[in-house]
């Protein structure tokens, strides 16, 4: 209310001082756009001379982004300077069918984690739509140890125990009719209560893997209890599955190398801001989105967050409560650069992006700037020698910066690696899945999820594979991920996510730690040392699994690509000069067969059918 009465006072004020002017016409509308031409100087000066305002120097790809009316955008689109010009600069192209929330009738989700009472067990149910979700079904199995079910609950509603009572100790299903389903609003606890005791014999503890909690609702919605790792709170897994723990054992943590992650800031938590010892380890923040250098970007999204903790996460993995000599992310002691150009709902502007890989180039000697991590994956819209954000990372790559981007999420189909995972020359990352068992190979895959090659230049893309399924990191609490998912919250306040985006983090943290022992590589040789060590997935008929199109060379390793890694693999007819130059492209070697689908030659013969 008295917002609205000083605005009224305040125009009334106006009014009363130009009585006699009549309603001004509206100013006409502005237009964000992307100017591209031989001179982004020459550039600037066209759009000022025109009254246009220029936002964005991005003299690294020769443009700038401005602001003009439409009059004025026609006049400096007359002039020969400007060569290229884009209106859209969203690097998120909207879905081919955006689902409809209101369509939909149920949508419940279940806690990552199952909680162990004095009594029994509890799972934390979410119900992601306003109306309430009926349950219609519930199936358990559990150890048997435990006895029968006592009693059963969602929230504070008990279930009818004339439903379970019955029941053999072990297993049990029931089927609820509407009219006396227990129901869930916005979020409830499963409470299983036995009558023994779940803590389980000292020498044979009760895990959540040995629990099978499956809930059916009505509206065609389920939930399952995923198995979950035995030690989740000590140990995150990853760093052993790829084999960065034993490098640390050894004191390759990365240390005196700078990772830049571009991404949506960073909330400073201390096993971020600090390396292993204790001392700060971010050496810049730069927002892309306001220009500024400031002393926190902060991160509204989580995302960023995330990533960094992934490469950079410097608390130690313990056993029994002690330290391992391992750390819980890939490099722990790296210097971090963090740059940020995503939004609060992690959405990303092409201008942004640009003029923060700029800055990633510009500072790279100031700060030892040796990786840049790009976790996001947008469609492609270009070739990719025309994309805007890939111009600028072919400088970073040139400018003696390893580049590692996410193959994106838009899998199983083919062709839909994303932006600037297109681009061949960098390391593009796609994810794999440990199935909650770290400890074997044997049932790891290569979830839908995951990207899926050849680009549209018929490269080969991913590069190599790394663990992207339920890794575990740091976020910011409240912010839009936890918000939005807070199922995949964990007891200990970490957060728990899924893509190619964390697998593209975690490579990124191997690059350092081969920087770190040879400080001289280029990021061809960094390229060529991650694929040529990576482990295809063969079944045991001898033939790949999958395709290079779905793995590329296979999964990556740190202690292989420190100890057989291999430099000079890189394509000799291929030159990113001439690329950055415009004067020469070049395709891959995939090829279109008959049926219409996309191969290479005697692939085959090389493939498991």
């Amino acid at each position: 209310m008295k917002h609205n009465s000083l605005k009224a006072v305040m125009a009334a004020c106006v009014l009363a001082w130009s009585p006699a002017q009549t309603a001004a016409a509206p100013a006409p509308a502005t237009l964000q756009v992307m100017l591209q031409g031989s001179s982004a100087e020459e550039i600037r000066e066209l759009v000022e001379r025109n009254g246009g305002v220029v936002t964005h120097d991005l003299h690294i790809i020769n443009a700038v982004g401005a602001q003009l009316t439409q009059t004025q955008l026609d006049q400096v689109l007359d002039s020969p300077l400007i060569s290229r010009h884009i209106g859209d600069l969203s690097v998120s192209a909207p879905p081919d069918e955006k689902p409809d929330k209101d369509k939909k009738t149920c949508d419940v989700t279940g806690s990552l984690e199952l909680d162990f009472s004095n009594t029994g067990i509890r799972w934390t149910l979410y119900n992601k739509l306003p109306a309430p979700a009926s349950l219609e079904s519930l199936e358990l199995k559990w150890p048997g140890s435990l006895g029968a079910v006592r009693r059963i609950s969602v929230g504070n509603t008990p279930v009818d125990p004339a439903l379970y009572h019955s029941a053999q100790p072990g297993s049990l299903e029931i089927q609820f009719s509407k009219s006396t389903a227990p129901t869930l609003h916005e979020k409830a606890d499963l409470q299983v209560d036995f009558s023994a005791q779940p803590t389980g014999a000292a020498d044979m503890p009760l895990h959540q893997r040995n629990f099978t909690v499956e809930a059916s609702f009505f509206g065609d919605c389920s939930t399952k209890l995923i198995p979950g790792y035995d030690n989740n709170h000590e140990d995150f897994y990853y760093s052993s599955v790829i084999g960065a723990d034993a490098l640390h054992l050894h004191g390759v943590t990365g240390k005196g190398v700078t990772v830049a992650v571009l991404d949506s800031g960073l909330w400073e938590h201390e096993a971020l801001e600090k390396d292993t010892l204790g001392e700060p380890r971010v050496v810049a923040r730069y927002n892309a989105i306001t220009n500024s250098s400031d002393k926190e970007v902060f991160d509204e999204s989580g995302h960023g967050t995330h990533m960094t903790s992934v490469i950079a996460h410097s608390g130690p993995t313990t056993l029994a409560g002690q330290p391992s000599g391992s750390f819980k992310g890939t490099a722990p002691d790296v210097n971090l650069a963090i740059v940020k150009a995503f939004d609060v709902e992690g959405r990303g502007d092409l201008l942004d992006i640009v003029r923060g890989v700029q800055w990633v180039i510009d500072n790279r000697q100031t700060h030892n700037i040796r990786v840049l991590n790009l976790s996001f994956a947008a469609r492609p819209r270009w070739h990719y020698w025309e994309d805007p954000i890939n111009q600028a990372v072919m400088h970073a790559w040139a400018s003696g910066i390893t580049v590692v981007a996410a193959a994106g999420n838009e899998g199983p189909k083919p062709m839909t690696i994303g932006s600037p995972g297109n681009l061949p020359y960098i390391i593009t990352v796609g994810a794999i899945t440990d199935s909650w068992t770290p400890d074997t190979r044997d049932d790891d895959y290569i979830p839908d999820f995951s990207s899926r090659g050849p680009t549209p230049s018929a490269h080969i893309k991913p590069d190599i594979v790394a663990p992207g399924g339920h890794i575990t990191g740091i976020t910011r609490p409240d912010s839009t991920l936890t918000q939005e998912y807070p199922e995949y919250m964990l007891s200990t306040g970490e957060f728990v996510m899924t893509g190619s985006s964390q697998a593209s983090a975690l490579v990124s943290g191997i690059a350092a730690l081969l920087l770190q022992l040879e400080p001289d590589l280029s990021p061809d040789d960094v390229k060529c040392k991650l694929t040529t060590s990576a482990q295809p997935a063969i079944n045991r008929d001898g033939l790949l699994a999958y395709s290079p199109f779905e793995q590329g060379h296979g999964l990556v390793s740190a202690t292989r690509a420190v100890t057989l890694g291999e430099i000079g693999c890189s394509d000799p007819r291929m030159d990113i000069r001439l690329e950055i130059e415009d004067a020469e492209h070049f395709q891959g070697p995939a090829i279109i067969e008959k049926n219409g689908s996309t191969s290479l030659p005697g692939l085959r013969k090389m493939v498991s059918a």
